[in-house]
């Protein structure tokens, strides 16, 4: 009984790892990625408001 204890929070801490690992990537992305996307949606507002 306690061995079954111990693999299911073995197997919530390697969840938990997995979703720090994921949420930093995603956060890295966007911060590599952010001024890009911010510089291309600027180009297209200024592109439709001169319509």
């Amino acid at each position: 009984m306690v061995s079954a204890q111990r693999e299911s929070g073995q197997g919530l801490v390697e969840y938990a790892l997995i979703l720090v690992l994921v949420a930093l990537v995603v956060i890295a992305a966007l911060l590599l990625l952010g001024p890009v996307i911010g510089n291309t949606f600027s180009s297209i507002n200024s592109s439709l408001s001169s319509l």
